[in-house]
């Protein structure tokens, strides 16, 4: 079961679990996409095909808030808040050792298609992206930190990557860190900020991780809930990381 935590004509916010495939690929495993499309399509029992549009992802292992779009126009207008960095998606994670108070990593990617992995590279390799990111260390327990991290660039396995280069790997990553098979990755996509396309109301939504590694941080995830409860029925809703 999905959780959805909104819906309307034009947009659904759902709740990715961690190991599902944000949308289909060649291991033909579930993912997100196409279930939301034939839950939408079984509850309105629509006769057709159900128009769902994909606007941003999460990496399969990642948990977190996703919007889709619902109309076509819908889907252009989320896309270039998206392009402009005007989609605030943000993200906890557990890092290994003793992180900054506060680090802005940029840094230069290349995706090896083959191996689905991502290095760092040189600024002046013909095949990189430029990649930053902006976190903030919220406390530190047992040599390991919870942080909030704010994305300026959407590549693949970004945060992972560019962690795991900083010197500090993400807890249970097998790929980029220390994980060991049966680890959960600690990466969530936790809170999602955007301008509805139609009514352009100011929208934002938070969900928190669960369970495992996170319990050791649970007295803080509980306040940062709280914080939300407040800052989210202000007008003038701001980022949790500047």
């Amino acid at each position: 079961m999905i959780d959805i935590l909104y819906e309307d004509n034009h947009v659904l916010v759902a709740l990715k679990p961690p190991n599902m495939l944000a949308q289909a690929d060649d291991t033909g495993d579930t993912d997100l996409l196409t279930y939301l499309k034939q839950d939408l399509k079984v509850r309105y029992q629509k006769p057709g095909g159900v128009y769902l549009g994909l606007v941003h992802r999460l990496d399969r292992p990642v948990g977190g808030l996703m919007v889709f779009a619902r109309t076509s126009k819908a889907a252009a207008r989320l896309s270039a808040q998206f392009q402009k960095h005007e989609l605030g998606r943000e993200y906890l994670l557990i890092a290994e050792g003793q992180v900054s108070p506060s680090f802005t990593l940029i840094d230069y990617l290349v995706k090896d298609a083959r191996l689905n992995r991502v290095s760092v590279t040189n600024a002046d390799d013909k095949r990189a992206k430029e990649a930053v990111l902006h976190g903030k260390c919220l406390v530190q327990r047992d040599n390991t930190s919870l942080c909030a991290v704010r994305l300026e660039t959407g590549r693949n396995h970004q945060i992972r990557v560019q962690m795991s280069h900083y010197k500090h790997p993400l807890w249970g990553d097998n790929r980029y860190g220390h994980g060991i098979p049966g680890q959960q990755i600690a990466l969530w996509g936790y809170k999602l900020r955007f301008e509805h396309p139609v009514t352009h109301q100011q929208l934002a939504f938070m969900s928190m991780p669960t369970g495992g590694i996170w319990l050791k941080y649970q007295d803080v995830l509980d306040r940062l809930w709280g914080e939300f409860q407040v800052e989210s029925g202000l007008a003038g809703y701001t980022d949790f990381v500047q």
